[in-house]
C-alpha cells in the first residue's frame, strides 16, 4: 500500500475516519477503505459507509513516520497504527447500529474522537 499523506490540493476532498482519525480523501477511502479500520469498517467501495464514518469536519494534522515510536501518537492513541497523517479531533459520531455492531461482533471498543468521551484512566 502506497504511504498515507494529504495532498495540500486535495484539501476539499479529504475526510477523517470517526474510530482511527486517519486523513485520507473520498477516493482513496472508496478504493482502499481505512488502512487501520477496513476489517470491521468495510469503506472500501461504500459511498454510504464512508459518509457515516468519516467526517469532513476534523481539527489538527499529525505526520506520523513511526506511530509505535512516537510519543504523540501514544498520546493520540494511534500507536498501532499505520503511518500517515491523522486528525487530532474528528466531529461527529459513528452511527449507534455501527457502532453496536463494532463494540459486540468485532470486540473493538470505540471512543469517539471528538473530545466528548475520554478514554478510562486518562
Amino acid at each position: 500500500m502506497a504511504d498515507n499523506y494529504a495532498a495540500p490540493n486535495q484539501q476539499r476532498f479529504l475526510r477523517a475516519c470517526m474510530v482511527c482519525s486517519i486523513v485520507m480523501t473520498t477516493a482513496r477511502f472508496r478504493e482502499e477503505g481505512c488502512p487501520n479500520c477496513e476489517e470491521f469498517l468495510h469503506l472500501a467501495g461504500s459511498p454510504d459507509q464512508i459518509e457515516s464514518c468519516t467526517s469532513q469536519v476534523f481539527e489538527g494534522l499529525i505526520t506520523l513516520v513511526d506511530p509505535s515510536r512516537s510519543w504523540v501518537a501514544k498520546w493520540q492513541r494511534l500507536d498501532g497504527y499505520v503511518r500517515g497523517v491523522y486528525a487530532t479531533k474528528v466531529s461527529g459520531q459513528l452511527p449507534d447500529e455501527i457502532r453496536t455492531a463494532l463494540e459486540e461482533e468485532s470486540g473493538v471498543r470505540y471512543i469517539p474522537r471528538d473530545g466528548s468521551e475520554q478514554e478510562e484512566g486518562a
